[in-house]
């Protein structure tokens, strides 16, 4: 067996097994110890690739309570459809709207994407919620530079809050029956 007679009780050693040379310790007397890999300082390295689909759009699902949200995005003059209706009409409410729209705020993107979205599930807030996490990550797979600045306001996160459920003897999630003393 080769793997026994391969022991390593020593740095030089494994160097000498896997047939590389071993690095030099420094030694006590001023010797400078081997460089750090060099730091990259010109413009960031995209990591991800572009996702597409044959039409051009950027898919991407937000969720956010019970609500879950389709949503496709294109280069466009910022017409945002959900459920085929107009955003005024569907989030009547400006909150709403403004919570769909942070994150082109954020990007400094507005007005240049078409969104069209399918909401199902939840109320208006939680479907709100669900379209701007679908934005968000359809935006990150459109353009990936943005991805960095998308993910530190936080919308790329899924919000985890959801409606605790009713347990038995419980009059909802956690209050109890009212007490009767007789």
């Amino acid at each position: 067996m080769a793997d026994e007679q391969n022991t390593v009780s020593d740095l030089a050693d494994l160097g000498t097994i896997t047939g590389a040379a071993a690095p030099a310790p420094a030694s006590e007397a001023g010797e400078e110890a081997p460089a750090a890999p060099p730091v990259r300082t010109g413009p960031a390295a995209v990591l991800r690739e572009k996702e597409v689909d044959a039409q051009g759009r950027a898919y991407a699902t937000g969720r956010r309570k019970d609500a879950v949200a389709r949503v496709w995005l294109k280069p466009g003059t910022g017409k945002i459809v959900v459920n085929g209706r107009d955003q005024e009409v569907y989030f009547a409410r400006p909150t709403l709207r403004l919570v769909i729209n942070q994150v082109f705020d954020v990007a400094e993107r507005a007005g240049q994407y078409d969104i069209v979205a399918t909401v199902k599930g939840g109320g208006l807030s939680g479907q709100a919620g669900a379209v701007r996490h679908g934005i968000s990550q359809a935006l990150a797979k459109f353009e990936p530079e943005l991805r960095s600045a998308v993910k530190a306001a936080g919308f790329l996160t899924r919000d985890p809050r959801v409606v605790e459920r009713k347990k038995y003897g419980r009059a909802k999630a956690r209050r109890s029956f009212q007490f009767s003393k007789r």
